[in-house]
């Protein structure tokens, strides 16, 4: 797919395939805002001078590193004018993922790994990229190819790579130190309280007391980090949280309580403005 295509597609965020990939090259920068995918999300980074931000990380990538973004992160590449930017990318229905989990062998997991870990690099050495190579050559040409079983050799390809993926990401060593991460620890420990604590009261003053810090150096320090204002990533992390539940079949009203929303008409107007729907005409679109 054309770079225009894809834009197209991050810009409206959905997967109705099973996967999706795209193999791209530009020079020209790319103007991207932090967004969010309803799906997981692979990134093979093959040249160029780029950083990416996942949730308040930064990782300075080098080639053949791998990312590895959840659904729900919110991610933002920051790219170099000066160098042609090369990658691949792969969009993963996490529902056809889990119908192929067998005896106890969850293909999620190195997403869910990553979430846990606040950690979503994979750096790879030789052997791993020649493997890797190999398998999205011929992945890629599965997909183009038309004729007979096709479909059959292009999934089966695509759950090999992941399983390579999630033993290459199982055998990380996480303590070994890296350069090329930066991050403020402090605001990663808040992010987590906050995406586990969606419910609960997330004023400046709370937040400041809980991790000791002074109120506006917070809101100071957290918009530096992750590109957002405390109260607007709370407010979109409650109406992503929101969607999720509406989509499961709970009822608006219900939702808003469990989502930390101070009332009705806050989530209601919060909501819309995340998804240019009220709750009620969402919870409609999605039956």
């Amino acid at each position: 797919m054309n770079n225009n295509g894809y834009s197209e597609k991050v810009k409206r965020g959905y997967l109705n395939e099973d996967f999706h990939f795209f193999n791209l090259k530009d020079q020209k920068k790319s103007e991207f805002e932090y967004h969010y995918h309803d799906f997981n999300k692979i990134i093979i980074f093959i040249s160029g001078e780029v950083t990416y931000i996942i949730e308040g990380k930064s990782y300075n990538l080098k080639p053949w590193d791998i990312l590895l973004v959840g659904r729900n992160d919110l991610h933002l590449p920051i790219i170099s004018e000066t160098a042609t930017y090369e990658r691949m990318i792969l969009w993963l229905n996490p529902v056809f993922l889990e119908e192929h989990n067998k005896n106890n062998c969850n293909l999620l997991s190195c997403f869910q790994l990553a979430t846990e870990r606040k950690f979503n690099l994979i750096r790879t050495n030789k052997t791993d990229i020649n493997y890797l190579k190999q398998n999205l050559v011929d992945l890629e040409g599965a997909i183009q190819d038309k004729s007979f079983g096709s479909d059959i050799l292009k999934n089966a390809l695509f759950l090999q790579f992941m399983v390579k993926i999630n033993r290459l990401f199982l055998g990380m060593d996480l303590n070994k130190n890296n350069a090329d991460i930066t991050y403020d620890p402090r605001i990663g420990d808040i992010l987590s309280y906050i995406n586990l604590n969606l419910d609960a009261d997330l004023s400046i003053d709370i937040l400041s007391n809980k991790f000791y810090l002074n109120k506006y150096y917070l809101m100071h320090l957290f918009k530096k980090e992750t590109g957002y204002t405390l109260y607007s990533y709370i407010q979109k992390k409650r109406a992503i949280r929101a969607s999720d539940l509406i989509k499961s079949g709970m009822q608006a009203g219900e939702v808003c309580a469990l989502c930390g929303f101070g009332d009705y008409s806050t989530f209601v107007r919060t909501f819309k403005k995340e998804f240019t729907l009220s709750p009620k005409q969402y919870d409609k679109s999605n039956k």
